[in-house]
Formats: structure tokens, C-alpha cells, sequence
């Protein structure tokens, strides 16, 4: 008989970015003890203190790891003989190095099945703009990225989009002061009831994030926009890719965005040119996007001058 998995969870986050109160959440509220018996393995001590008496009323047992030259396939093997856990929680501290936890040779059948970052939404745009390398890494491999203390004037149409400049996958959740879960649906800076939405340079980048996310929403809806034209001799006949290079932190991090387009006489719009394009969008099952998406069908194309700034952002 095949000996079962043993479920890793890990948790990162800066201290007192919510980490430990999410775990709590986590284990008393929602019943994810019934799990079995499991150990947290925790790299830092927050605010917010984890009773072993409690963890115990649900079989759980609290293991700490003080260095980061301690977190090490030894130290985690000898954790598990010891515990014999059915589940694991990793808080892992938020200074140390991503790849410590995520390159680690984990026990024989521990598994991560899911990684969630905690980000204290008052302190964000300080750590990002100050400690950006270390807020990419906490948040580029989380599956569910949650910011906690948010309010009313909490702007999470730009938080999103930052997290989605490194981590295009993450579910993003706002979590408001009471602890209950912010669910409006965020603004957008262009009207997408307009008979045909058109965006400028500023909005591409947001426009594109929103239409890789919520691509259903934009089925049959017609949109205008510059563009350069993605269409060298290797492309398949027929297709073209309208797009921009976008900037997501820095001049290293230069990329081209934008969605396949289907026009059968893709061979006069030359390979590099600007276009001003407008266009019916219908989601579509496409190889490139290895499910459905966004899938442009012309029904103008005009073309344009290369703007003063070529590149677009997602803030």
C-alpha cells in the first residue's frame, strides 16, 4: 500500500504581516485540523503568540527554527521522524532568502501544495518601493496572496496589478480591519460599456492585466488601442499579435504584452510597425494560452506614429 502524501503549506510575509493570525485562522475557524495531526514549523516570532496548549487541543505541535542556516534537509528530516506529522505549516521568516524554502529538500512524501503570502496593505508601497527584491520573492511562487487591513481607500486595483506584474497566477484576496473579506469589484480607469473602449497608452497595461484575469467578461466587447505589431515570418499565417512592451519594476524587467489576433491579411502589416487597431474581442481556446483567452478580430486598422514613450506600465 502506498504510503500517503503529507500536505506542506507555507506561509511567508514579512513579522506582523498577518501570518500567524492567518494560520490561527486557519486552524480554529475553519476546522483544517481535522487534517490530522500536523506540526507548524515557525522562523520568527510576531506579534501574535501561537499557544502550544491550544495546538494541542487539535493535535497540533509547534517546532521552531531560529536561522536560516538551520532550515536544512537534516534539521526537516529530523523533524518529521521525530512528529511523524500528517500535515505541515511552514511561517518562514520574511528576511531570509525565498530559495531557502522553496529549492529545499523537502522529507520523503511531504509535498507543497500551497503557498500563501500575507502583506500588511498600510506598509506595501513602503516595502515594495524600499525592499522590492524581497517583496518579489515572497510573492512570486504564492498561490493566494492576502492583504489585510485594508479600507475603503485602500487602492486594490494598483495592488493587484503590481502582484500580477511578478506572479500572474496568485489569487488576491483584501481583507478589511474586521476581518471580513473586501469582494467590491475594483474600478477601472476606461468605461468597458463604451460601444467601443478606448485606451490610452496609460491604460493598456491595466486593460491587459484585467483581460488576462477576467477575460470572460470581455467576450464580443470592441476595443482601440495603439500598437506594435509582433508578425516576423515564423508567426502562423493569419495570426498577428498587436501588443506594447511594458515596464513592470525596472529596465531589466522589459516585456512584450498583448493577445493573438486573427487576420487573414496579417502579411501586409509589416513585422515591428505601429498600427492603430480596433477590434472585436471573442475568447477563444488558443495553443499560446494553453486554455481560452482573448482572441482579437480585427475590424480597423490604420497606421500610427511611433509614440514619444514606447513603453507602457501596469500602475
Amino acid at each position: 500500500m502506498a504510503e500517503r502524501e503529507i500536505p506542506v503549506y507555507l506561509f511567508t510575509g514579512f513579522m506582523d504581516s498577518g501570518k500567524t493570525s492567518l494560520i490561527q485562522e486557519t486552524l480554529f475557524e475553519n476546522n483544517f485540523a481535522e487534517g490530522g495531526r500536523g506540526i507548524i514549523i515557525q522562523c520568527e516570532d510576531g506579534d501574535v503568540e501561537l499557544s502550544a496548549d491550544k495546538l494541542a487541543s487539535v493535535n497540533f505541535s509547534l517546532v521552531t527554527i531560529e536561522k536560516e542556516e538551520d532550515f536544512t534537509e537534516a534539521k526537516l528530516k529530523e523533524i518529521n521522524e521525530k512528529y511523524k506529522p500528517e500535515q505541515v505549516f511552514i511561517e518562514y521568516n520574511g528576511t531570509w532568502g525565498a530559495d531557502t524554502v522553496l529549492e529545499a529538500n523537502l522529507p520523503k512524501h511531504w509535498v507543497m501544495v500551497q503557498a500563501l503570502a500575507t502583506i500588511d496593505s498600510t506598509t506595501f508601497e513602503s516595502y515594495w518601493n524600499n525592499l522590492r527584491a524581497m517583496m518579489q520573492e515572497q510573492v512570486f511562487q504564492a498561490d493566494v496572496v492576502i492583504f489585510n487591513r485594508t479600507d475603503d481607500n485602500t487602492d486594490r486595483g494598483k495592488f493587484r496589478r503590481m502582484i500580477k506584474t511578478v506572479n500572474r497566477k496568485a489569487q488576491i484576496v483584501y481583507e478589511r480591519t474586521d476581518g471580513s473579506i473586501d469582494e467590491r469589484e475594483e474600478e477601472l480607469p476606461f468605461d468597458i460599456n463604451q460601444d467601443v473602449i478606448e485606451l490610452s497608452d496609460a491604460d493598456y497595461g491595466i486593460w491587459y492585466m484585467d483581460a488576462v484575469d477576467n477575460y470572460k467578461k470581455y467576450h464580443g466587447k470592441k476595443v482601440k488601442f495603439l500598437a506594435l505589431v509582433y508578425n516576423p515570418d515564423s508567426l502562423k499565417s493569419g495570426v498577428m499579435v498587436p501588443g506594447r512592451f511594458a515596464m513592470t519594476c525596472c529596465v531589466d524587467d522589459i516585456t512584450f504584452i498583448g493577445f493573438k489576433c486573427k487576420y487573414p491579411k496579417e502579411n501586409e502589416i509589416a513585422h515591428k510597425s505601429w498600427i492603430t487597431i480596433t477590434a472585436e474581442i471573442r475568447v477563444e481556446f488558443a495553443m499560446e494560452y494553453k486554455g481560452k483567452g482573448p482572441v482579437l478580430y480585427p475590424i480597423s486598422i490604420e497606421p500610427a506614429e511611433k509614440p514619444e514613450d514606447e513603453l507602457v506600465y501596469f500602475t
